[in-house]
Parts: C-alpha cells; sequence; structure tokens
C-alpha cells in the first residue's frame, strides 16, 4: 500500500494529505473534547498534563529524529552505491579501449545490455518493491565471460585487463548492495512506535486547556502540523526507490555511458 502511494501521488499531495489530516483531526478532536468538558478551557489540570506532555514529547522527539536521520543516511549510501555502480561501469567501457577490436566489442554489447537491464528493467521493479538479480544477470556474465577467456598480450593490456577485471568485481558488488538496500524497510516495531506515539502525544494537547479557543486551536495545530510532517519525512524516506524522492537512474546514462542511449 505505502509503494502503491508513493509511486501514484507526488508528495505535494501526500503532504497536503498527511499533515492537513492530521491538523484536520486534531484541531476537531480538541474542539469536540472542550465542548464535551468545558472544565478543561480552564486548565485545572495543566500541571499534570504540561509535564505528562513535555515527558512524552522529548521522547518521542528523540525517536523520531533517529529514525528520520537513519532514514535520511540510507537514501544518501544508496544514492553513493548508484553513483558507484555507474562509474564503474563507466571506467569497464573506457578501458576497454585497450583490447583487440573484437574484444572490446564484445565487452561493450555486454556492457550496454547491463545498463539498459539496470535502467530499464530493474529499476521499475525496485521502485514496485520486487527487485530481481535475473534481471541483469545475463549481461554481466556476459561481460566476465569476455574478460575470462581473453589472454593479454602485452604489459599494456595486462594493465588495463586487471583494472576492468577490478571495475567489474566492484559493479557485481554494488549491484547486490542496491538491490539490498531496494528490499529495505523500517521494521514494524519502529513504524508502529512512530504512528503510535503521534497517537498518544497528539491527543494529549487537548487536555491543555486555554481560555481561548483561537490560542488552544493555534497550540494543537501547531503539535500536529509538526507531528504529520515528520510523519511524513519517515513514509517518503522509507523507499529509496519510490516516489519524489527517489534515487534517480540518470547516473547509467551520462559521462561515457551516455553512448549507450544514442544508438
Amino acid at each position: 500500500m505505502s509503494l502503491w502511494l508513493l509511486n501514484h501521488f507526488s508528495t505535494f499531495t501526500l503532504a497536503v494529505v498527511t499533515v492537513g489530516g492530521t491538523v484536520a483531526l486534531a484541531v476537531a478532536g480538541s474542539v469536540l473534547l472542550r465542548r464535551r468538558y468545558p472544565s478543561v478551557a480552564g486548565g485545572e489540570h495543566n500541571d499534570m498534563v504540561g509535564v505528562t506532555l513535555g515527558m512524552f514529547g522529548a521522547i518521542y522527539g528523540i525517536i523520531l529524529a533517529f529514525v528520520i536521520v537513519t532514514l535520511w543516511t540510507q537514501l544518501e549510501d544508496t544514492q553513493t552505491i548508484v553513483a558507484a555502480e555507474a562509474t564503474d561501469a563507466a571506467l569497464i567501457t573506457r578501458d576497454a579501449a585497450a583490447f583487440p577490436a573484437a574484444v572490446r566489442a564484445r565487452l561493450d554489447s555486454a556492457m550496454s545490455g547491463y545498463v539498459h537491464a539496470v535502467v530499464e528493467d530493474q529499476w521499475p521493479r525496485m521502485r514496485a518493491g520486487h527487485p530481481s538479480y535475473g534481471a541483469t544477470e545475463t549481461h554481466l556474465r556476459s561481460a566476465f565471460q569476455v574478460l575470462q577467456t581473453y589472454d593479454p598480450k602485452s604489459e599494456r593490456e595486462q594493465v588495463f585487463y586487471e583494472q576492468t577485471v577490478g571495475h567489474l568485481d566492484d559493479v557485481a558488488s554494488q549491484r547486490r548492495a542496491r538491490i539490498t538496500m531496494a528490499r529495505q524497510e523500517l521494521p514494524p516495531l519502529l513504524q508502529a512506535l512512530a504512528v503510535g506515539g503521534a497517537l498518544v502525544l497528539v491527543p494529549l494537547t487537548f487536555l491543555f486547556g486555554m481560555r481561548k479557543l483561537r490560542v488552544q486551536i493555534l497550540f494543537v495545530a501547531s503539535v500536529a502540523g509538526l507531528v504529520g510532517f515528520s510523519l511524513l519525512l519517515v513514509f517518503v524516506l522509507d523507499r529509496p526507490f519510490s516516489g519524489d524522492l527517489s534515487v534517480s537512474p540518470a547516473p547509467y546514462r551520462e559521462g561515457a555511458l551516455a553512448r549507450y542511449w544514442t544508438r
């Protein structure tokens, strides 16, 4: 459900629904509680509610901050992995210039197929939450076979051959890391804690009475808006390959790899 929402609605739309909905429900709940229990407006329980609200707010804020920072770091790490994989693929195509034409053509064909498979096949699978090694396995195996069956004839070719093998090994390693990141999501317990904390914290603000209704609505709406926006961040950052803030496959179309997209 979360992947469908991320892939079918913009971040702005999700923000309006999440933040706006949280604020609207919080304000409505506060007004209804104030009408049902007029004594709340007098603030007779403000001392106890204030201490409880401050304690819960601090704990919940630390938890949300930890979750958001972790997810943001995960997104940056994923971007780094993608850039490194594309860079190694580009270096392979450059190093292949030192090999005989027949070997270079076979290696180019394998890497072109790999790059296209990553962008056109594997990326949509990762975006939908179903990453697969099979989408690129054939092309990667072909590249390895080209190098495994080639015997460098000169010292110059040997140097570039060793570098190419190293870059191809790195591509395979980073592909595994990328697919692993595509499968990760926030553990259910942390998801329950993030949502459950909001369900505890926001209603607590209803009990903090203020004589002026406008002031209380402003207070409740501010807390609800902050909580709603934090939950939105958790939601959109949880899947690094889905939604508007997802990692882009652009590095596989740029630099030395751009020629694979102009044929």
